[in-house]
């Protein structure tokens, strides 16, 4: 039988804990590593209504991109939405694993899922590493040039998202693309100095538009959600590549929604 143990033993060949960011939370944040799996729900996010399908769908284990508990709980109390969930949850026999920023930088990862989805070759990591170790971010180039607005609605298309955001630089064609999944306004500077000509991330403040504007180079905000949301297809896709996880019914989300909408 498996156990959450040998979910965890993929998980860290998949994402190495070593590859996530110091102030994050990934690992197993519900549950023990003792409990048997059958069933595994990958999602984005541990939402309420994750937790209900969970239960729905007879899942012992929810594998995430983002954290449940990302800051130490001072309490947990179940007359509130957080407490209520982890105790719906623990009732269950439900575990909940996260993999984050280890997920981001690694090999196959959120970044280079989010290349390949939009159409970058020769894709590399956007930041610079002592031996290789990947990092945050890609950077990687298009086939065919292509004007600003062409790119925003390509992306926009490619990545199913209701909107995006758009920051036009100067007139530069854009050949060479670098992005970051969810939020990584921090590195625009960073992706102008490769000679980036568009970014593409979400998350994107009114003063990191004008930081833009003035290096002249293009940022696409295609939102948190929708830039990352692509690896839970591809997250379940690896898990079911295991051979250990062979007799595990993996189920994907996809029902998963941004919580922002257009009016």
């Amino acid at each position: 039988m498996v156990k959450v143990s040998d979910v965890m033993s993929v998980m860290e060949k998949i994402a190495p804990k070593k590859l996530a960011e110091d102030w994050d939370n990934p690992g197993l944040l519900v549950g023990s590593p003792k409990n048997e799996v059958t069933k595994i729900l990958v999602a984005l996010d541990a939402t309420d209504r994750v937790a209900e399908k969970a239960i729905d769908i007879g899942a012992e284990l929810i594998v995430t991109h983002h954290p449940m508990i990302f800051k130490p709980l001072k309490h947990i109390r179940t007359d509130l939405p957080e407490g209520e969930k982890i105790q719906k949850l623990m009732k269950h026999d439900i575990s909940v694993f996260a993999a984050h920023t280890n997920l981001d930088s690694a090999i196959g990862g959120v970044n280079d899922i989010l290349a390949q989805t939009i159409g970058l070759t020769e894709i590399k990591p956007l930041l610079s590493s002592p031996e290789d170790v990947p990092t945050l971010g890609r950077v990687g180039y298009l086939n065919n040039e292509i004007d600003i607005d062409g790119f925003s609605k390509m992306v926009k298309s490619k990545l199913n998202a209701d909107y995006v955001r758009v920051i036009k630089g100067d007139n530069r064609k854009i050949k060479k693309v670098a992005l970051c999944g969810g939020s990584g306004a921090e590195f625009i500077s960073k992706a102008s100095f490769l000679g980036a000509d568009a970014y593409i991330t979400g998350d994107v403040r009114y003063h990191d538009g004008e930081r833009a504007k003035a290096l002249g180079i293009h940022v696409i905000d295609a939102g948190h959600f929708a830039t990352e949301y692509p690896i839970v297809k591809a997250l379940a896709k690896m898990l079911r590549n295991e051979t250990i996880l062979k007799d595990v019914d993996i189920v994907e989300d996809t029902e998963g929604r941004d919580v922002f909408t257009v009016v």
